[in-house]
């Protein structure tokens, strides 16, 4: 590991530490418990934090300050006033949370971060209900950051615009399994929506919070959107390159279950039969043998290769949009960030 590497983990996890203490406060389990256990069970269960620590470092590049000096409770706008960023950086929190209990519900999935997924740990329309908690939780708590009544309404307004992109995203995404033939630049969109959206809101908020002009706002708004694209792109490359032990699932399950992927996508452009790649009936039946032969196949059709590319375009398109921030160490790290999404083995 890298200098850089190491900063960047440490970077992630100082910050993560400090949204988990945050969440409680934001999010306290009140009556009735069970729903706000639910609620809460998921972002207790763990996770990365790769938004909220986005949405803290883009505020503290923009503002000018050392990394973690100042209390994100009473953080400095760009005119002098004092904002609650931590807030805000919840909320988006909460989005991703919230998007996960509906995911799994959608997937009947019976595992999330390695504790059973809500609905199975409560029952559906507890779980329903958590996620719906969770989604008007978020806005609550974004409307509470003391910032001007045209920055709030302006970061709302981003919350709700990417909550409406994501659940687009999902919808074409279900579509694509059934649909005949999808395109690269079809797949690139259902991700910049179901995905790439949130990381767009992660980088965009806290400008918009902090009183950035629009050109600042518009182009970290890209590089959410660049590196979130590119974070999924790395999340269908893992799932065919990395042991099921470390991946936490079995590898190659996107290809048992026929998911089109950016890989899948250009290997069927190069005329591999992608639905034979595999042979088993399920993903607990798929031996790592079959999953090994048909990883062979997509490298040699060069499409395993075609999405690293396509990952690193992203992310070096995204950190030239940082250009617009001040030169120093929260920027390095935003950089390093997106270097840190394509780099992660799991």
């Amino acid at each position: 590991m890298t200098e850089l590497q190491q900063q960047v983990e440490d970077a992630i996890v100082a910050r993560r530490e400090r949204v988990n203490d945050a969440i409680p406060e934001e999010l306290p389990v009140t009556r009735p418990e069970k729903l706000y256990e639910a609620a809460r069970y998921l972002l207790d269960a763990g996770g990365k934090r790769l938004r909220p620590t986005m949405f803290l470092l883009v505020a503290e590049a923009l503002a000018d300050v050392e990394p973690l000096s100042e209390d994100y409770r009473s953080f400095p706008t760009l005119d002098g006033d004092d904002v609650d960023v931590m807030a805000a950086a919840v909320a988006v929190e909460t989005i991703q949370s919230f998007t996960l209990i509906h995911d799994d519900i959608m997937d009947d999935d019976d595992l999330r971060r390695g504790v059973p997924s809500v609905h199975r740990e409560y029952d559906l329309s507890t779980a329903i209900l958590a996620g719906d908690t969770l989604y008007s939780k978020a806005f609550e708590n974004i409307l509470e950051t003391g910032a001007e009544a045209e920055r709030s309404v302006a970061a709302v307004s981003e919350l709700a615009s990417s909550c409406t992109k994501i659940c687009e995203g999902q919808s074409f995404d279900i579509a694509f399994e059934q649909a005949d033939e999808v395109t690269t630049e079809e797949y690139l969109e259902m991700v910049e929506l179901k995905t790439a959206v949130l990381y767009g809101a992660s980088a965009a908020i806290p400008a918009m919070l902090l009183g950035a002009d629009d050109e600042t706002v518009e182009a970290v708004h890209g590089y959410g959107l660049d590196v979130g694209r590119a974070f999924q792109i790395q999340d269908d490359l893992l799932d065919l390159t990395t042991p099921s032990e470390k991946l936490g699932k079995q590898r190659g399950s996107d290809l048992v279950e026929n998911k089109q992927t950016i890989i899948t996508l250009h290997a069927r452009q190069q005329g591999v039969d992608v639905d034979s790649l595999v042979d088993a009936d399920s993903v607990e039946t798929v031996s790592e043998e079959a999953v090994e032969a048909a990883v062979g196949e997509l490298e040699d059709a060069g499409s395993i290769e075609f999405a690293r590319e396509t990952a690193h375009d992203l992310i070096d398109s995204g950190k030239g949009r940082l250009k617009v921030l001040p030169d120093n160490e929260s920027r390095r790290l935003l950089e390093g960030i997106a270097d840190y999404l394509v780099e992660r083995e799991y």
